[in-house]
């Protein structure tokens, strides 16, 4: 039997997971939501050593695990800020982060073709910034542990981590707009 099917399996479960992690914060079940939170993870984890592992890549896997990413990172800070433990403006900035990342995406294969989806290591420590910013604040949460500074210091960091590698993005991305723009000209 091929088994090439089940990192994309694996990715879309962890999709599934989106709803149920964003009820639990919203309902304040800190515990129950940092458990979804960590399968949520180590599934990511998993799809991503199998299909490395055994060569089961695909373009669909490639866009479908960033999609994941995004959706519950979302989750985690909406759920997280409907609790209060987030500041507003954490979230729009999150949030219009991710939507410009989006749309960008959605107008490079508008314009130009189809997208090779190519995260930069900056926006990977971001992403590795904000995912242990909202697992110490669920932590937080769920443990009544005060990380008191350490909490303002990613939140902080991860502000900037965020507003950083948007502008990245939409240099990196407008310059090679512009140079696949010029190869199509006569």
């Amino acid at each position: 039997m091929n088994w090439a099917f089940l990192p994309n399996a694996i990715t879309l479960a962890r999709i599934g997971l989106v709803p149920p992690l964003w009820w639990l914060l919203y309902r304040e079940q800190f515990a129950p939501a940092l458990v979804v939170a960590l399968v949520a993870g180590l599934s990511d984890a998993l799809d991503g050593g199998l299909a490395k592992r055994y060569g089961w890549q695909s373009r669909l896997g490639g866009l479908l695990d960033p999609i994941a990413d995004k959706l519950l990172l979302a989750a985690c800070f909406v759920g997280l800020w409907s609790a209060g433990a987030l500041p507003d403006w954490l979230l729009l900035l999150v949030l219009g982060r991710d939507l410009v990342i989006v749309a960008g995406a959605v107008a490079w294969n508008v314009l130009i073709g189809p997208l090779e989806a190519q995260p930069t290591l900056l926006s990977k420590f971001t992403t590795a910034v904000q995912i242990i910013l909202v697992l110490l604040v669920m932590a937080k949460l769920a443990f009544a542990i005060e990380p008191g500074v350490a909490a303002t210091g990613l939140i902080w960091l991860a502000a900037a981590l965020t507003a950083i590698s948007g502008l990245d993005y939409v240099v990196r991305w407008s310059c090679k707009a512009r140079i696949a723009k010029r190869k199509d000209r006569p």
